[in-house]
């Protein structure tokens, strides 16, 4: 591992593994996690659903890369470089990563009619172990690749872009009630993040299938999804250019950091937590996740043209210390995920910046436990 620079390539391949298996068990304990917050009223169930397709995307993601990266540190023939990774800040593959993979998966049917299939490249092989005697790598690196284009293909990943899809909830008052849902990879800050947005609809024609509006929407909500603005900018914003869609409630959910002692350099608290707990591979990491969210308090009319007037929504801030004008939010709760060991260490050390953090403890055998 190369570790001068705030971003590091994975050239070990143990190391590379061994990073791929953590992040697969932590997506999978943030679904549990989702569960148990469902459990608690904390979420809904259609919010756990969108919430666990964004996890498996991240996973399908990860699995992908792990293809791609599957033979890193061997000689293949050929130089293919290494998996970047934000060791300071994210502890996530670097941005650039999934752009990389974005534009593969654009080029994936060609590179795929240009490759031998898997039962060839398996038959060449067991040609080369028998006959040879050596250890088929380049045809082991073709595989792997072959495999990666493969996953790309399948789809379902998480993307830099994850564009807005749209669910009909119910309809109130002739109106219709619809949530809306998508996601970025924020390049700032190398970290997925989540959006939601509960709004009402008094068009003439359900958004969805305007042909108008629902591209309009789409290119908006995207052109927004930036980690620094505020959410309240990003909802008022909304509000003003669309007439008659009303946004009623918008979340904001942050995947990460996460924070191993094996993989990230972190200082404060969190370093001390990971670096006492000297947990063993695979139980060694903490996983940040942040919810803001922002809820509309009333409505007001305003006066458009001459003769006619529109809604719009006045939005609550957190009343608490003025925090609301600061981070445009009605409210921001910040939970941590961690197994057992470094959690036992972080309650002996109680640090004061996460007395009011929600902390859920999970185990290999997937229970998960709230504190």
């Amino acid at each position: 591992m190369i570790a001068q620079k705030d971003t590091i390539g994975l050239t070990d391949l143990f190391a590379s593994r061994r990073y791929f298996r953590k992040f697969e068990g932590i997506m999978a304990h943030m679904t549990r996690v989702a569960g148990v917050m469902e459990a608690e009223g904390t979420l809904s169930r259609g919010e756990v659903t969108i919430l666990v397709g964004y996890a498996s995307a991240l996973n399908y993601t990860f699995k992908a890369l792990s293809l791609k990266y599957l033979l890193v540190g061997r000689d293949t023939g050929r130089f293919f470089g290494s998996l970047s990774i934000d060791a300071s800040e994210s502890g996530f593959p670097a941005a650039d990563e999934l752009i990389t993979m974005s534009s593969d998966a654009q080029q994936a049917e060609k590179h795929l009619r240009g490759m031998p299939s898997v039962e060839e490249l398996k038959a060449q092989m067991v040609h080369v172990i028998l006959d040879d005697r050596t250890v088929p790598t380049k045809l082991q690196f073709a595989l792997s690749q072959r495999l990666y284009y493969e996953e790309l293909l399948r789809g379902t990943l998480f993307w830099p872009r994850n564009d807005p899809a749209i669910e009909w909830q119910r309809n109130i008052d002739q109106r219709r009630q619809f949530r809306m849902h998508w996601a970025v990879y924020d390049s700032q800050v190398n970290l997925p993040v989540i959006y939601m947005m509960d709004l009402e609809d008094s068009g003439r024609i359900a958004l969805p299938k305007d042909q108008r509006r629902w591209p309009e929407v789409q290119a908006h909500l995207m052109a927004q999804s930036l980690g620094g603005l505020k959410l309240m900018t990003i909802a008022k914003g909304f509000d003003e250019d669309f007439n008659d869609l009303h946004p009623k409630r918008l979340r904001r959910f942050h995947v990460g950091p996460m924070y191993s002692d094996a993989f990230t350099r972190q200082s404060g608290p969190i370093g001390d937590v990971l670096s006492q707990a000297r947990a063993p591979d695979g139980q060694d990491w903490a996983l940040v996740w942040t919810e803001e969210d922002l809820q509309s308090d009333r409505v007001v009319e305003e006066r458009v043209g001459w003769f006619s007037s529109v809604e719009r929504e006045i939005f609550k801030l957190d009343p608490f210390a003025g925090r609301g004008a600061d981070t445009g939010t009605t409210r921001m709760e910040r939970s941590i995920i961690l197994p057992q060991r470094p959690y036992q260490v972080l309650e002996e050390l109680n640090p004061p910046g996460f007395r009011s953090v929600a902390k859920f403890v999970v185990s290999d055998a997937g229970r998960v436990l709230r504190y």
